[in-house]
């Protein structure tokens, strides 16, 4: 399948939204930034959070929420065609420690949460917003060396009044994604390369999980990770694949499993828009790119609370 590049020159792109009248939001997470990307690649400046800003999501008063994964240290990589890419390391000196953020239209940042039943958020990662109003999201933590945190999954409503955490432990969870009769919520964890599901019993109440699928290795080493997700129409996984750089589907019984190469070693995020929503938005962050993969075979699941033009 073949893609055209929407938008070039980005600081590690992620969490990419469709905006109301179809211009796409991205987080730019190695310089703490939103960035709004017109159709015509015209990029501006929506808003400054500091420190790493990592999934966005439409909320039901039309903010932004971003999973703020505190910034990470910048390592320079030189691939093999000589070029140089970056790619985030381990915490930072000027961590700013987790959080979950309201943006406003007008840039306003605010902070909802830092903590939940006193223990801080490591590094927020991705985030769904359910019928009720309320998301959930993922704590990929940090890590130190050999170290890293023992994190979970976490259910919170966006006037800053009610979290708390649904799924612990896990293996760096990253991606999340709700089925779209939302009984089921999908996390993948990023080393594991593992998707999981948890059926739900009510919202923000897991009946249990299991591991639907294994996202596919790349050639020698048969290494693929996991970062963010979305669903389609079917109810199929769409998972940004790391290592193994590429999208790959998984179908709702976890039977069939395709993988769609991008060329990036960093493809990090995707999601739906169009007013078919048969265009299906790619954060290639390595390549600092957001693509399009133009009629994609299956629609999009729409999201709640957002609007497609």
């Amino acid at each position: 399948m073949n893609f055209r590049v929407v938008a070039e020159d980005l600081a590690f792109p992620e969490g990419p939204v469709v905006l109301p009248g179809g211009d796409v939001l991205v987080t730019e997470i190695r310089t703490g930034q939103l960035t709004r990307i017109k159709p015509d690649g015209t990029k501006s400046l929506y808003a400054t959070t500091g420190g790493g800003p990592n999934g966005a999501a439409l909320g039901p008063d039309g903010a932004v929420y971003v999973t703020q994964n505190g910034g990470f240290h910048w390592e320079e990589r030189v691939m093999p065609d000589g070029s140089i890419q970056y790619g985030p390391g381990e915490r930072p000196a000027n961590y700013i420690g987790g959080q979950i953020q309201r943006v406003t239209a007008d840039g306003q940042v605010s902070t909802l949460y830092r903590e939940c039943d006193g223990e801080p958020l490591k590094g927020p990662n991705d985030l769904v917003f359910d019928r009720e109003g309320n998301f959930y999201f993922t704590d990929l933590g940090k890590h130190y060396g050999r170290q890293q945190d023992r994190t979970g999954v976490f259910y919170a409503s966006p006037d800053g009044k009610m979290i708390r955490e649904i799924i612990f432990p896990m293996n760096q969870p990253n991606g999340c994604a709700l089925s779209p009769d939302e009984k089921v919520l999908y996390v993948v964890e990023t080393p594991t390369g593992r998707l999981w599901a948890c059926p739900l019993a009510g919202p923000g109440e897991v009946a249990g999980r299991y591991v639907l699928a294994t996202v596919p290795g790349a050639p020698p080493i048969n290494l693929g990770m996991c970062d963010s997700m979305c669903v389609d129409g079917d109810g199929n996984a769409i998972i940004a694949t790391l290592i193994n750089g590429g999208i790959t589907i998984v179908s709702p019984d976890g039977k069939d499993v395709t993988h769609v190469a991008t060329g990036d070693l960093f493809t990090t995020n995707a999601c739906f828009g169009g007013p078919d929503l048969s265009t299906l938005y790619v954060t290639l962050s390595g390549l600092g790119k957001l693509v399009a993969f133009d009629n994609w075979p299956t629609p999009g699941h729409p999201l709640n609370w957002a609007t497609y033009g």
